[in-house]
């Protein structure tokens, strides 16, 4: 076929379709973009257009082999179990015995339990350790917030979170009194008690704007929080504040935010990855002990790499949707980022089953996340992916970090061997492909009368052109062109089906592989952290994203584990990528992991 070109003008006739309006100037720096773009997309020509690996809205959604409820009450039943605005949960972290949660006012016994978490400053803690004082009434969740409060500011300047509004912080502080009332009246506010926690910008709040970091949005609060977010405040969080990103979550670096790129707190003019940079940054800087970042194609994990933190990817339905504003819905989910792997349990198990207001969320439950008593992996078998190794651009320092914890767990009694996936060279045209294609149809609301903040024009269409060309950025823009083009029949049958095609057959890969080994582990990204505004444009940040986006296109779980450096480097990171729905294995490794020294470092501040 011949190579796919895109004129001035077919460019203003996909705008008018897409209902935005372009400048000169953006109409010849898009068409200067999409010829390295649509050259990209070509290589999906090497794959027959079948029908015969076409998946359903997500490899997650109703397989042959999925377990179907026949009564799903009990499943239901698994979910956090919320009493007005507050939940009694098992209070279960990787090493500890399950159960119910202690009574505040008992001492944890000394020769297992955590240790006692003094007054003083409480966010070098972990999350499960100022839940348990907390809970103790050893200190108040009150003094966590003010403390948390007092590093906002710092938080503002490196663009990590976005300010409160006076009534948020009222609200808050409102919010850690009542958990304080509960523990002094013997009664236990949850898992979660008193925590801090920031929530990524695209993740509905009662209180504070949801703005998608878009001037589109700007202002708007939703009429009711997301299920994650209830979840977090039944199990006694408090939402300190909404953390920044790319704007619709369209984004790699952060650069795409309409308040600014959050600035990587090891080396603020370096990114701090996207789209949940703010979310990760916030967690290493020692702003919040754990925040929440969603991923549609490593949008946790590579965040998470970039700043040193630890990063969950859960199978596609594990988490609820609901108020979770939409990119790409069979490919959008909620997560967790935190600074220990117990942390990222805590979390988990809090926001993670079946809602019965989102017909999409797995009915199943989530495993046990618990590590074995003997803590032992002798005899599983790790696959390493051969293509990322051998990628041309991958820094010597994330090389010698993969090999060392190959190393380890060999040294463990694991075995490690190489494998390959066929298709995971296509899965970057593959995988931006679709998610054009759906943040083209899933962005139409945002139109100044649905959602958004309208302009006037002289007709209906002019209005609606005028409103989202000038209230979405350079990459949403970008992206929706790209989707409404790639949509036209001619081009959806050149290249869209075949991306589909392969989003399935990496599906099928991954099972074919998963049945000679337990676990994949690799890299994240090929490179550490690089200095904001140093690529030459889009297609150079998307290429940036092939290592994690195979697990995106099979629906793996996936976690990110940073690993040891030296004081003052840049981090970096391994992924841990698992069956479906086998998040179980990926805490197992994980803690092996972190008990040889794969775990975050301390915040820059606090470790000068």
């Amino acid at each position: 076929m011949e190579p796919a070109r895109i004129d001035a003008d077919e460019l203003r006739r996909t705008a008018d379709a897409a209902r935005i309006t372009l400048t000169d100037e953006e109409v010849e720096r898009f068409r200067a973009e999409f010829a390295g773009i649509l050259e990209e997309f070509q290589r999906l020509e090497s794959i027959p257009p079948t029908g015969e690996h076409q998946p359903e809205a997500s490899p997650a959604a109703l397989r042959p082999d999925d377990p179907v409820a026949t009564d799903p009450d009990p499943l239901l039943d698994r979910a956090p179990r919320v009493h007005g605005r507050f939940v009694v949960a098992p209070d279960t972290l990787p090493g500890e015995e399950p159960g119910e949660a202690p009574v505040p006012a008992a001492p944890p016994r000394p020769e297992t339990g955590p240790r006692p978490v003094s007054p003083g400053p409480f966010l070098d803690r972990t999350a499960g350790e100022i839940a348990r004082a907390v809970r103790r009434g050893d200190v108040r969740a009150r003094d966590v917030l003010e403390e948390a409060l007092a590093a906002l500011p710092a938080g503002l300047v490196l663009r990590a979170l976005l300010a409160p509004d006076p009534a948020a912080i009222d609200a808050a502080r409102r919010r850690a009194e009542e958990i304080d009332h509960l523990v002094r009246t013997g009664r236990d506010p949850g898992p979660l008690a008193g925590v801090p926690v920031a929530v990524k910008d695209n993740v509905c709040t009662a209180l504070h704007p949801t703005t998608c970091a878009s001037r589109v949005l700007a202002g708007f609060v939703a009429p009711e929080p997301a299920t994650v977010v209830e979840r977090l405040e039944a199990a006694g969080a408090v939402i300190l504040a909404r953390a920044n990103m790319d704007e619709f979550a369209m984004g790699s670096t952060g650069e795409a935010s309409a308040y600014g790129p959050p600035g990587n707190p090891h080396d603020p003019a370096r990114v701090a990855g996207g789209s949940s940079g703010g979310s990760a940054a916030a967690v290493a800087a020692g702003l919040v002990p754990v925040a929440i970042g969603t991923e549609t194609g490593g949008s946790i994990r590579q965040p998470a790499a970039l700043c040193g933190v630890l990063g969950l990817r859960p199978p596609w339905g594990r988490v609820s949707r609901r108020g979770l504003v939409a990119l790409a819905s069979s490919l959008d989910q909620a997560g967790p980022l935190a600074r220990s792997l117990g942390d990222v349990a805590l979390v988990y198990r809090v926001i993670a089953g079946p809602d019965p207001r989102d017909a999409t969320s797995l009915r199943e439950p989530l495993p046990d996340l618990a590590a074995p008593p003997d803590r032992s992996i002798a005899g599983l078998r790790v696959g390493m992916p051969a293509g990322p190794l051998e990628h041309p651009d991958l820094e010597p320092e994330i090389r010698a970090a993969v090999k060392r914890a190959a190393e380890e767990l060999a040294a463990r009694g694991a075995r490690v061997e190489s494998v390959r996936f066929g298709h995971a060279h296509l899965a970057v045209p593959a995988y931006h492909l679709q998610v054009a294609a759906e943040a083209a149809s899933n962005l139409a609301r945002y139109d100044g009368i649905r959602y958004g903040n309208p302009l006037p024009g002289r007709t209906f269409r002019e209005a609606v052109a005028r409103t989202r060309g000038a209230g979405f950025g350079p990459e949403v823009k970008r992206r929706i062109l790209l989707g409404t083009w790639a949509l036209r029949a001619g081009w959806r049958r050149r290249w869209l089906d075949r991306a589909r095609v392969v989003r399935a057959r990496l599906a099928a890969e991954a099972e074919d592989v998963f049945r000679r080994v337990d676990l994949l582990l690799g890299p994240v990204t090929p490179t550490r952290a690089f200095p904001l505004g140093s690529k030459p444009g889009p297609l150079a940040v998307w290429l940036c994203d092939a290592f994690v986006l195979p697990a995106n296109l099979a629906d793996l779980p996936a976690l990110v584990l940073p690993c040891p450096a030296p004081p003052g480097e840049l981090p970096a990171a391994i992924q841990l990528v698992a069956p479906r729905r086998r998040e179980d294995l990926l805490f197992r490794v994980g803690a092996e992991l972190e008990a040889a020294g794969f775990r975050a470092p301390l915040p820059p501040a606090r470790a000068a």
